[in-house]
């Protein structure tokens, strides 16, 4: 009887045992599993909702260029060609961020015309104010001596820029990936007007920060003060009388 009891008691604690072992297993590899989650990224919130901060606009430094054409036999400018450099030179002015850097075609059929005009483009732009340290010669050769290159003259200007657009990362159709459960925009939304806003804005460094305030419009405040002192309307009258009728064009 106690033989039997002896080993009763010695199968309880092995089982016991054994079970104890599998607990502790069991509650270890949890433990990996959980923390091996917590390490993986959350790619389903990745994506942002607003458009501005998926396609942001970007202010950086780019380069303008205006391309001047010669031919072979003819190495003076137009009376077109030297009002568009002059007025190339306006915009350098207003926007410019260095000196100018002048492309000239070697190698090619023009080349020769393309030498003589540089001594026209360099004089019409220092006339123009541009110093002449300011003006840097770029020689480069054309892979087709045949071809005709143009002359072209840079300079770098402070540009707005957003995209690229087009970019589809997912699929737009139903899918069993949890993503498109979620009703987030898909990343292109709202590419598109970011990308024409920075194309249009006159001034990229309006989009980073405000002006200074301008000079008041002193006819307009002379005009409403007078008014004002004569004790009458200060407002802007509009003769819309011929407002909402219909164009007789084409009667």
């Amino acid at each position: 009887m106690t033989v039997q009891m002896s080993g009763s008691r010695a199968d309880v604690l092995r089982a016991t045992r054994k079970l104890l072992a599998v607990a502790l297993l069991t509650v270890t590899c949890g433990g990996c599993m959980f923390s091996a989650r917590q390490e993986e990224p959350l790619t389903t919130a990745s994506v942002p909702n607003d458009y501005r901060l998926r396609h942001p606009i970007v202010v950086r430094e780019s380069e303008r260029s205006f391309d001047v054409f010669v031919g072979t036999r003819r190495g003076s400018l137009t009376a077109l060609q030297r009002s568009e450099i002059a007025a190339f030179v306006r915009s350098w002015r207003e926007e410019g961020t260095g000196g100018f850097i002048i492309d000239l075609p070697s190698g090619t059929s023009n080349a020769h015309a393309a030498k003589i005009a540089l001594r026209e483009v360099r004089s019409i732009l220092t006339r123009s104010g541009v110093p002449a340290r300011a003006i840097e010669v770029r020689p480069f050769r054309s892979d087709d001596p045949t071809r005709m290159a143009t002359l072209r003259l840079n300079y770098p200007r402070m540009a707005a820029q957003a995209g690229p657009c087009g970019l589809w990362p997912d699929d737009l159709g139903p899918t069993a990936d949890q993503k498109h459960s979620k009703n987030r925009p898909y990343w292109n939304l709202g590419c598109s007007t970011q990308h024409n806003l920075a194309a249009m804005v006159a001034n990229p460094q309006d989009l980073a920060q405000p002006r200074s305030e301008g000079p008041v419009y002193s006819m307009r405040r002379t005009t409403a003060l007078e008014s004002y002192r004569q004790a009458k309307d200060p407002g802007t009258v509009y003769n819309n009388a011929s407002k909402g009728n219909i164009s007789d064009v084409g009667k």
